[in-house]
């Protein structure tokens, strides 16, 4: 992502956000084992050892999914957080995301994976075309309760981020 030097606060802010979450995206999708390890090469990101994808499909498809949330982010985000502090908070996610791989399951060969975000309100429909391409809906992601492993948590006022992974509940049919 490109920083724009006439980009608003809120624009910076959900910059940094968008662009921290493509990264992040990308190091789970590696630390799980869902490609093989040549899909990644590594790369420095927030001083930080991070693996980026190689493969241009899934590269594109999360980037376009994160660039999608921008106006989301935006709109939550209402005033400038210190990009210096919110970068030193953000940091940390990435340490801890290695640590964070044995207390995830092993996954099946023929997973999937989807990206799901939640925010407590939504941009007007016609913000951004990349917007377009999340689907706002009312329904349970999961039959029964998920069992959620907590990851990591920040607050860097105004903004809180936590990283949790979700697991279907215990009683969860298998699809």
């Amino acid at each position: 992502m490109d920083r724009k030097d006439n980009q608003s606060p809120q624009g910076e802010t959900a910059r940094i956000l968008v662009e921290f979450l493509e990264v992040a995206i990308t190091s789970i999708v590696f630390l799980k084992g869902i490609y093989p390890p040549g899909a990644f090469e590594r790369r420095k990101y927030m001083n930080l050892v991070v693996h980026s994808a190689r493969h241009p499909e899934l590269r594109d498809y999360i980037h376009s999914a994160v660039s999608g949330l921008h106006p989301f982010i935006q709109k939550s985000y209402g005033s400038r957080v210190e990009e210096a502090d919110l970068e030193f908070s953000l940091r940390s996610f990435f340490i801890k995301l290695p640590f964070s791989e044995s207390l995830t399951r092993v996954l099946p060969q023929d997973c999937r994976w989807e990206i799901t975000a939640y925010f407590r309100s939504l941009p007007q429909a016609s913000t951004s075309k990349e917007a377009e391409l999340w689907i706002p809906t009312d329904t349970q992601q999961w039959q029964q309760p998920p069992l959620i492993t907590p990851i990591k948590s920040m607050s860097s006022e105004p903004l809180s981020v936590q990283l949790y992974l979700e697991h279907p509940g215990l009683s969860e049919p298998k699809a």
